[in-house]
């Protein structure tokens, strides 16, 4: 296995990400990065990021959280941020990932989690809570959805899959900059390029595309439908907070809350911005976070 890590010197400096780094390793030699942010002995708020960002995405949102008394994790997946990167794309797995997250939340022994899912974190989250339900305590998710191959596949999408996977050039800040409703500073897109001084760096981003089952065969599609089976008796809290303006995610958050038991109930929000909407509108989605943990105490 080929892994690749990102020297310190690409993080120096980001714009308003001065978090300490924490280490945990996830399999032998395989080192996942973390923020963790607030006090130790709270009930912890897990921020999972997706493709092709990392825990920089919610670098507005982990002080505001913490401040209202939590501990905000944010680790970056394997192949994004200052985690470590496989260099083959064929060695990344759905199940590769979700074994991960889970190894994390075990490793750091994390219980009554409130999840924040987006995108890819949506995904490999929900499949870890419903695979671990005891450790968690509520679900909040924002554009994102956990797909079986069952579904209708946005059009946005396959075209997005097909960019991935054979685009000769993939630029990761100008990607992300594309998905935010505002405009991204130039140093805030060269610190979504910072974990990727090389292509080589880029298998992880490349990959998860076509791990996303949009046929009902998906080597994931089993596993899913399983997770929906749990899901669909969830009756913690579970929120929406979708975004306006994605056309990727869109009529998900519906889907969900009609679903979920939890989610019958729930002060389910949209806030303005595009596909990252955690650049667009972090102080509404924390504000939701903040406020779904104090009504479910």
């Amino acid at each position: 296995m080929d892994i690749l890590r990102t020297p310190e010197a690409r993080f120096r400096n980001l714009p308003d990400y001065a978090f300490a780094a924490n280490y945990v390793e996830v399999e032998p030699g395989l080192r996942m990065h973390f923020v963790d942010v607030g006090p130790r002995d709270a009930s912890p708020v897990l921020m999972l990021h997706g493709e092709p960002s990392w825990s920089y995405l919610y670098r507005h949102m982990i002080p505001l959280c913490a401040a209202a008394g939590h501990r905000v994790i944010a680790p970056d997946l394997v192949g994004f941020g200052k985690s470590d990167k496989l260099a083959d794309r064929n060695a990344y797995s759905f199940a590769g990932h979700v074994a991960w997250m889970t190894t994390f939340v075990e490793q750091l022994g994390l219980t009554d989690i409130t999840l924040f899912g987006q995108d890819w974190g949506s995904l490999i989250g929900l499949r870890v809570a419903a695979e671990n339900e005891a450790r968690f305590a509520r679900i909040v998710i924002g554009n994102g959805m956990l797909p079986t191959g069952d579904e209708n596949i946005p059009a946005a999408f396959r075209i997005w899959r097909a960019f991935a996977l054979y685009s000769p050039l993939f630029p990761i800040g100008r990607i992300v900059a594309a998905g935010v409703g505002r405009q991204l500073s130039a140093a805030e897109i060269a610190a979504y390029d910072a974990p990727f001084p090389q292509a080589r760096y880029k298998a992880g981003a490349r990959a998860f595309p076509a791990l996303v089952p949009i046929t009902p065969d998906n080597p994931a599609s089993d596993a899913n439908r399983a997770a929906w089976r749990v899901l669909s008796a969830w009756k913690k809290p579970f929120l929406t907070c979708f975004s306006s303006g994605d056309p990727i995610t869109r009529g998900g958050d519906r889907f969900m809350q009609s679903r979920i038991p939890g989610a019958q109930g729930q002060p389910h929000i949209r806030v303005r911005g595009g596909h990252f909407m955690q650049e667009d509108s972090p102080r509404e989605l924390a504000q939701a976070v903040n406020e779904l943990i104090a009504r479910s105490r």
